[in-house]
């Protein structure tokens, strides 16, 4: 790229830009403003980068989350000055939280400017408190060549802490002067007439992708000493998850522990790697006599901690010695048992070989009634002709399509999913902002991760989807696809099951909060494909083949009351093969 000479603000703007690019930025966010114009100018114009508009910025950021957490490098989100860069915090906290590396470059006033009155100025300087990995506010452009080589230093810092040593935000306050437009400075060309730009960034390039702070571990002996073990593998989004999934496979046959796999892990998609595969975890540990032969002495948790509550209740009553496995420095023991990190990845761990024919009854045992569960889960979604909420996470692996990638929102679906998502051989790679656990931003974070790409899914209820809409403003500059899969119950699901929902007198306006929404009227507004679901069948076939373009709604309306009765009914039910004593619910 030859760097932009028309004015101070210019030149600043477009090397700023390819320093970032021969860092080994692909993807730039712009919302619109003024401020921001040297910013948005000099990303649009530069050929390798790809800049896409997004009008809403906390639509923008969730996109440019999306993105980032697909692709696993930084991502570049610009706003003019004032309120613009405040929309982007909950997008910042998620980020923070699930470890996902943005760049955020928000445009401002110049000093002179602030605390004056003098318009669409606040105070940006650490707008986004603790939650950035690292953040500074840039000098005043400027052409001394001095302050150029401050400007390539620090964006150089800046694209290293987005990712080291654990992925996450980085805010750079970007103040300018006028003129904001690319207004001819005749003075500017004749000062760098012989700048000569690639000695200028000679040692820069994307080898900072490649960094690894990771190194090989050898076993703990107790593992190897211990014949009742589990492995949990939690949420994770792995560069490889068939590598991924593979070395946890390796350890649990090392070892003979079953792994009990969150359905936001891709082991359950792997399941071919893996025979130990427990999938049914949360229901088997609802009966007291099941999980008191299942208490294990070591506990592995490789990634973040699984959703299920049901196992958390478990294993904070039980207290084992709690061993983690992450390459970053992060607290992932929300338990606080007696807890040792490696901080390492699962991949990188020297495993020895097998040497001798270890005992197998408690695996066996986690196996025997794994697959019961799955049996009675068979005979029972098997039978049901009716839209039920929970059959639709038992019923998409088995008919997606191979090496698709869905994205599930939080609240009930992500439940649902956890109780229902059966291991199948498909591939699939799930996702979920699971970092901070809310439903803002969700469907804009799947449409930037389905960018550019095809057999994508979203599995949504009708809130969080609504609390969003204004995702659907890309439409006209999307590229790819994705299907979502609405499930209109008419408010919040989750509260159903929840001891709030016996309060009937507040419950429907407050904690339900219908909205009553003709959702094919809104995706019309948005020029959005819409279809209502009438039976399995017609679900079924909508779903495999997937489109290879556009956007689409594919909404299931069901009865949350109805459902959540149906789930007190049946959760305890599905482990309940020998006459057990039941458990509570929730």
């Amino acid at each position: 790229m030859i760097l932009d000479f028309r004015n101070i603000n210019t030149l600043w703007s477009s090397l700023l830009v390819e320093t970032l690019y021969r860092l080994g930025l692909t993807t730039a966010i712009i919302c619109p403003g003024s401020r921001s114009a040297p910013l948005a100018v000099a990303f649009a114009q530069h050929p390798n980068i790809e800049t896409i508009p997004i009008l809403d910025e906390r639509s923008a950021a969730f996109f440019a989350l999306g993105r980032a957490k697909k692709t696993k490098i930084p991502v570049v989100l610009v706003c003019t000055s004032g309120t613009a860069g405040a929309n982007f915090y909950p997008a910042v906290i998620e980020a923070h939280e699930s470890r996902i590396p943005l760049l955020i470059l928000t445009a401002d006033r110049p000093p002179e400017l602030r605390h004056c009155h003098a318009g669409q100025a606040i105070d940006q300087i650490k707008l986004y408190g603790h939650y950035p990995n690292w953040q500074a506010e840039l000098a005043i452009p400027s052409q001394e060549i001095g302050i150029l080589r401050y400007l390539r230093q620090t964006l150089v810092q800046s694209w290293r802490r987005s990712l080291f040593p654990t992925p996450g935000v980085v805010h750079l306050n970007c103040p300018f002067r006028e003129p904001l437009a690319p207004i001819f400075d005749p003075n500017i060309t004749s000062i760098f007439a012989d700048f000569d730009l690639d000695n200028f960034l000679s040692q820069i390039d994307n080898n900072y992708l490649n960094f690894s702070g990771s190194s090989s571990s050898v076993l703990p002996s107790q593992w190897l000493s211990t014949r009742r073990g589990i492995i949990i593998a939690g949420v994770a989004y792995p560069v490889d998850p068939k590598g991924y999934c593979q070395a946890i496979a390796n350890l649990a046959q090392l070892l003979n522990f079953p792994v009990l796999a969150d359905a936001l892990s891709p082991v359950r998609n792997f399941s071919y790697l893996n025979p130990y595969l427990i999938c049914t975890y949360d229901l088997i540990l609802r009966h007291p006599q099941l999980n008191q032969s299942l208490i294990p002495d070591v506990v592995i948790q490789i990634g973040e901690f699984p959703t299920s509550k049901e196992l958390r209740v478990w294993l904070e009553s039980l207290e084992p010695d709690h061993w983690i496995i992450d390459p970053t420095l992060d607290n992932l023991d929300p338990l606080h048992n007696k807890t040792i990190h490696l901080t390492t990845s699962i991949d990188t761990l020297t495993l020895p070989p097998i040497t001798q024919d270890l005992d197998r009854s408690f695996l066996k045992t986690w196996l025997e009634f794994e697959n019961k569960v799955r049996h009675n889960l068979e005979q029972k979604m098997s039978a049901i002709e009716y839209l039920l909420e929970a059959k639709i996470a038992w019923l998409l692996p088995q008919i997606l399509p191979k090496n698709s990638l869905i994205f599930v929102s939080n609240s009930m679906p992500v439940r649902d999913m956890d109780f229902f998502w059966m291991p199948n051989h498909l591939q699939i790679i799930p996702y979920c902002n699971r970092g901070a656990n809310g439903i803002d931003g969700t469907l804009s974070t799947a449409l930037g991760m389905a960018y550019k790409s095809s057999h994508n899914v979203m599995l949504t209820g009708d809130l969080s989807l609504l609390h969003d809409t204004n995702g659907f403003l890309i439409n006209k500059n999307f590229k790819g696809h994705l299907t979502i899969i609405l499930i209109n119950n008419n408010g919040g699901g989750i509260f159903e099951i929840l001891p709030i929902s016996q309060f009937r007198s507040s419950f429907e306006d407050f904690f339900a909060t219908p909205q009553n929404i003709d959702f094919s009227q809104l995706c019309q507004t948005y020029n959005i494909s819409h279809q209502l679901i009438d039976n399995w069948s017609q679900f079924t076939e909508l779903l495999n083949p997937l489109p290879s373009t556009g956007i689409r709604v594919l909404e299931v309306q069901t009865n949350r009351q109805k459902d959540a009765l149906w789930l007190k009914d049946n959760l305890v039910e599905f482990a309940n093969f020998a006459g057990l004593t039941q458990k509570r619910v929730f």
